[in-house]
């Protein structure tokens, strides 16, 4: 609201709220804390769980980071903006939402003691952003290069990932599995696509009988009963149109006036089927895979000519397919030919868990795989696909930029120390959030520390002198968890690819910048609520969020 001359003058529509200057920066600092807050208890081997119940009463256990925050029914804008980061550093790396998080949340608890000692928000920003790109560079300084072959690194990189998930009961078989599948579709060029990777969940047996099939797997099962169930040396066609007579372009209409009429239309539709299914067997395919519907006669037709069929098969599941197996996919009956053919060793339709399902196994050099995830319960199940999931980018990652730094916070210390030097060298006052942003990243070993259940403030002494003093190898040494020393990261096989650590500090310092610039949050008056329904303060403030 404005006035003139004393009139005052109406800008926002009523009802809107405005928050300024101070009371603005601190309600969202405060609300990026609390959700940093709300998934810090879950970092490292020895984080907590969550249980996350939804509105109908569906229950996830997780302590992936960004699948808690993408659970929680977050409102307040400040604290979406931290949700954000949780989803960069996932779809960029797989891991490391959490550590993304926790260290935003406290970039911005340090820059609020400085805009309490009157630092302009701008000098922050600054000081901050020169800090990410020293980082950047220490990091990269820091890093040790990892072979592609290098299978026993690989191992670990996936056994860091998969350590205080659900899935540490099985690691060492799971952590197999992961890089097996990795090596087998990664491309010459040393670029890997975790798509290629198919991970099915079934529900019945032990994490244990998890296992990797070199070829496909397809959720389906054969079209007719008196289709084989096994076929060895196996011709595979991957077909993308429908097995059934044409229909017309346009609206015709037949007009027959006799019941002989009749059975010649639906004896020449048979005879159009029929001819399709020949075209099929002609090539010297005795298995197919249809992206459409397959007719009940061409289904009869296919069984009597020994032809495993399988109808309206994924998109996605079809390109996996070819890579798999050397097939092309064929979009038209006219284009069907013995050269577009895939060849396995065996397809075959098995029961898991009480399901039907086609295997594609023995392919000379699959470029596409699937793992079989196996677990007591379903939410048993959810996790292992979860940390497989997060272990298949990590290993893939680590592949493609072929360098790794040790973990158990080892290189946040390292960044600590480093940057505090950097910051002496910079002076003015930019060396305050410099400084502050050292501060920040020590809050990973802390709360490695704090989950499990040492003392942080011991454990961080320990580890800033091991860092100071350990010569070479004093860039590595970590907090070793178990038994509560500052140890050598490299040795004890605790290590990350490099782009894990990278992105999470790059993307918490433009989340904290970005939250630390606005000076006025301007929210539009809110809709009515619908009859009967509970207004803002009845549930609780913002969703999921304390009230502010």
């Amino acid at each position: 609201m404005s006035s003139l001359g004393g009139q005052p003058i109406l800008i926002l529509k009523e009802g809107s709220q405005r928050t300024r200057g101070r009371d603005a920066q601190a309600a969202n600092i405060a609300a990026a804390k609390a959700v940093a807050n709300a998934v810090r208890t879950t970092l490292g081997p020895k984080g907590m769980d969550k249980m996350l119940v939804d509105t109908i009463g569906d229950v996830v256990i997780t302590n992936d980071g960004v699948t808690i925050l993408k659970e929680m029914d977050i409102e307040h804008p400040a604290a979406k903006m931290m949700v954000e980061i949780a989803k960069t550093q996932d779809d960029e790396v797989g891991d490391g939402t959490t550590t993304a998080v926790v260290i935003a949340g406290d970039l911005l608890k340090y820059a609020e003691g400085l805009l309490e000692q009157d630092v302009h928000p701008t000098v922050i920003a600054h000081g901050y952003r020169m800090a990410a790109d020293k980082a950047d560079e220490i990091l990269q300084g820091i890093a040790v290069d990892v072979k592609p072959d290098d299978l026993e690194m690989l191992r670990k990189i996936a056994d860091t990932a998969m350590t205080g998930k659900g899935a540490e009961a099985a690691k060492g078989k799971l952590t197999e599995l992961v890089v097996k599948a990795i090596t087998m579709v990664a491309d010459a060029d040393g670029s890997v696509d975790t798509d290629f990777v198919k991970v099915e969940k079934r529900v019945g047996g032990s994490i244990e009988d998890s296992e990797i099939v070199e070829g496909m797997i397809i959720d389906k099962e054969r079209v007719h009963p008196a289709m084989p169930r096994v076929v060895k040396d196996a011709k595979i066609l991957l077909l993308n149109a429908p097995v059934e007579f044409k229909k017309t372009e346009v609206d015709a209409e037949i007009s027959i006036t006799s019941p002989d009429q009749l059975q010649m239309f639906l004896d020449e539709e048979e005879r159009m089927i029929k001819g399709i299914v020949d075209k099929i067997v002609a090539s010297g395919a005795n298995v197919l895979f249809c992206q459409k519907g397959i007719d009940d006669i061409a289904q009869h037709y296919l069984a009597k000519a020994g032809v495993l069929a399988v109808r309206r098969v994924k998109k996605s599941d079809m390109e996996k397919l070819a890579r798999a197996t050397g097939a092309s996919i064929v979009s038209s009956i006219d284009a069907i030919a013995p050269g577009e053919l895939g060849k396995a060793g065996t397809v075959e339709e098995k029961k898991v868990s009480g399901e039907e399902m086609i295997f594609v196994t023995e392919c000379d050099n699959p470029k596409a795989v699937s793992i079989i995830i196996r677990g007591g319960t379903e939410h048993v199940v959810d996790e292992l696909d979860r940390a497989i999931e997060d272990a298949l980018r990590v290993v893939s990652v680590a592949i493609e930029d072929k360098k790794f730094v040790a973990g158990g916070g080892a290189p946040e210390i390292e960044l600590s120390l480093r940057l505090r030097d950097y910051a002496a060298s910079v002076g003015g006052r930019a060396q305050l959030a410099i400084e502050a942003f050292a501060s920040a990243l020590e809050i990973i070993p802390r709360t490695l520390a704090e989950n499990a259940g040492l003392d942080p403030i011991d454990m961080l002494v320990s580890l800033r002198a091991s860092h100071e003093q350990g010569g070479a190898t004093g860039k590595y040494m970590g907090l070793d968890v178990y038994n509560a020393v500052a140890g050598n990261m490299l040795e004890a096989g605790v290590i990350e690819p490099l782009r894990v650590k990278t992105q999470a500090v790059a993307s918490a310092a433009e989340a904290a910048i970005m939250i630390l610039r606005i000076d006025d949050v301007i929210a539009a008056a809110r809709s009515a609520a619908p009859q009967g329904g509970p207004g803002m303060e009845e549930m609780g403030g913002m969703g999921g969020m304390p009230p502010m």
